[in-house]
This record gives C-alpha cells, structure tokens and sequence, in this order.
C-alpha cells in the first residue's frame, strides 16, 4: 500500500472508497446539497460528494456550492485570488456555484435538505439550516472537542501531536465545533509520522475526511435520533483551542524562542520576521541550525562574526542555540537581499 507521511496516499485513499449500499434501519429522502467549501481540504470532500453523486444518485441527486469571494493581493491590492474550491466547482466537477460574502440577505437554492460546510470560514445561521430538512454536516480534521477552531491542522503540528482523526459533526446553530459527533476515528486515533507536513497532512486527511463523510451519508448516520459517536471527550486527552494564525504567530522573539521551536514554525508557517531595534520587519525564508560554539556576546539576537560581506548572518535564541540565516528580507525591499542590510546595520553599530 503507497503510504503518504504514513497515511494511505489520496490516489489509493480515494480508489478504496467503495460505493456499496449500506444496509441502514434508517430511511432518507435523496439527498440535494449545499456544500459550502474553500480550500483544499474542503475540496477533497467535495470531490468525495460528487464521486457518490455520480455513481449513485438515489443517494445525492444534486450538489449546489456556495464560496466566498477572492481576496485582493499584491502590490496595491491589484490581484484578485480567488478561493481554491471556486475553480474545481466550475471547471472540473462543473457544478452550479454561488459566490457570498455573507449569509443575510441570501436566499439558498429551492428543495436544498442538507447542508455541508467543509473548511468555510461562515456560520451558517439557524435560516439557512431550518430550510434544510436533514440540518447540517462539518467535516473537521482533529479528534473534536480537541482542536476546535479555524486552523487545527497547523496546530496539531504546532502543538507536536502524536495523534489526530477526523471527525464528522452536525453544524451547530450558533457556535463552531459544537455539534454532535456523528462519526469519529476510532480510537485512539491515527499516528502522525515525525516527518509529515502541513501539506502532506491537509491532503491526507482531506481524503479521508471526504470518505468518512460518504460513509455518514450511506449509512444514514445523519438521520435522527443521531447516536453521538464521540470517545475523545472520556479519553484523558488535552483540548486545546485551534486559534486562528495570525501574523503573530509567526513573530520570532529570539529572547525567549527556542531554536527549535522557530525552525518547527517556520516549517509550519512559511515565513517567519521580527524587528531590529531601529523598527525595520525582517522576513526569514531560510533557517539553518548551526553548531557553531562561540564563547563571544552571548546575547540573543542576530550578530556576525566579521565584517566580510561572505560573512553569514546569526542569530542566538533564546536557548543559547545559533541559526544561520540563510535568507531574509528587509520589509519592502527586494525578496532575498536582507542579509546584506541586516549585516551592513550590524557592523555600523560596532
């Protein structure tokens, strides 16, 4: 079996979701959906959904989409990128799209009877949900009520988590991440290789978020009475909070930060930056621990060992280890060249 990270690769996770009928004492109407998604977790669900329409449309008979507009990037905001998901629904699974910012106002398409939002980002308000004969479905990636909130796969690396799951929950009318457990990875969950990343992980686990939340669908799990499938809660395990990442968490204090705690940021992350003490953003690309041993200032933050510009930039942290800086940016200067300015701003202080 190809193994991704230690999970089954999404081309063999896929291929191995089996459409069969699943007997259920349960009885539901064909299933018309409204699946509200952006990224690419969310789109592995999405693909899950319409893999079952296809091959089974007693079982869901239409997919509607709703997403969120593009956002402005760039240089003077100039860019429009648009969500992940708006391009799969269109172009690849050509389903019918509905682009909102908000809920108010909007009215969802008619005989919707079940709603799914996947990675959304919006409440669906008590509205949209009463419309909906069979409620709401999330897909969430952690061991709920573990890890509730916007961003639990950067957290659950962030946090160094041995362990993660899936859980499939009804959305709640009012707060994220509080609805019934209707299905959850079975205890005690799935092992998270030391190597995995936060790709890796997003595409792995979106997989298998989209084969669970199929096999809620043909089982008729959704259909009350629900049964709450949720063990994490008597397990002993922490619950901690997926805040959402910030530009703050990617702040580098070298006084107090670890070496390996910025290095397992900013794999993490992407880019981390501070500022020197004249106020200037310095961006980091590129880290590299060092072991150098050198019994000069021992004060933490960045320093250079000599003047010569093929000096390499330093920086001590805040448990006395040293990183070499291999490349940075002064904010609003050309990617890449921060080094130079870092060193140059050194040497005019000695």
């Amino acid at each position: 079996m190809n193994l991704v990270c230690g999970f089954p690769s999404p081309i063999r996770c896929f291929s191995s979701i089996n459409f069969c009928r699943y007997n259920s004492t349960k009885a539901a109407d064909p299933l018309r959906i409204l699946f509200c998604g952006s990224d690419e977790f969310s789109i592995a669900s999405l693909r899950a959904l319409n893999k079952a329409h296809q091959t089974y449309p007693e079982l869901i008979t239409s997919i509607n989409v709703v997403h969120r507009p593009g956002k402005k990037t760039g240089r003077g905001l100039k860019v429009i990128r648009e969500v992940p998901i708006k391009q799969v629904a269109v172009e690849e699974l050509k389903l019918d799209t509905h682009e909102i910012d908000t809920f108010t106002g909007w009215t969802p398409p008619d005989l919707i009877n079940l709603v799914v939002a996947v990675s959304f980002g919006l409440l669906v308000p008590p509205r949209i949900l009463n419309k909906a004969k069979y409620g709401g479905l999330n897909v969430h990636p952690s061991l709920l009520p573990d890890l509730r909130g916007p961003a639990p796969l950067h957290h659950t690396l962030l946090k160094k988590r041995t362990k993660i799951g899936i859980t499939v929950q009804t959305l709640h009318p009012k707060h994220f991440d509080q609805g019934m457990i209707v299905a959850q990875t079975p205890s005690p969950g799935l092992d998270i290789p030391f190597s995995a990343t936060l790709s890796e992980l997003t595409h792995s686990m979106g997989v298998l978020g989209g084969q669970m939340l199929v096999d809620v669908l043909r089982t008729r799990s959704f259909v009350p009475p629900i049964e709450d499938a949720g063990w994490y809660t008597n397990s002993g395990g922490p619950t901690d909070h997926a805040e959402k990442i910030t530009k703050q968490h990617r702040y580098i204090d070298f006084s107090t930060a670890t070496a390996e705690d910025i290095i397992l940021r900013h794999q993490v992350l992407g880019d981390l930056w501070c500022t020197m003490d004249d106020g200037q953003r310095v961006i980091f690309h590129e880290f590299q621990l060092s072991d150098l041993n050198y019994d000069g200032d021992t004060r933490t933050g960045f320093f250079i060992l000599d003047e010569s510009s093929n000096a390499p930039l330093l920086a001590r942290t805040g448990d006395n280890r040293v990183l070499k800086i291999l490349s940075s940016t002064i904010g609003g200067g050309k990617r890449g060249q921060g080094n130079q300015a870092v060193k140059h701003a050194l040497a005019s202080t000695t």
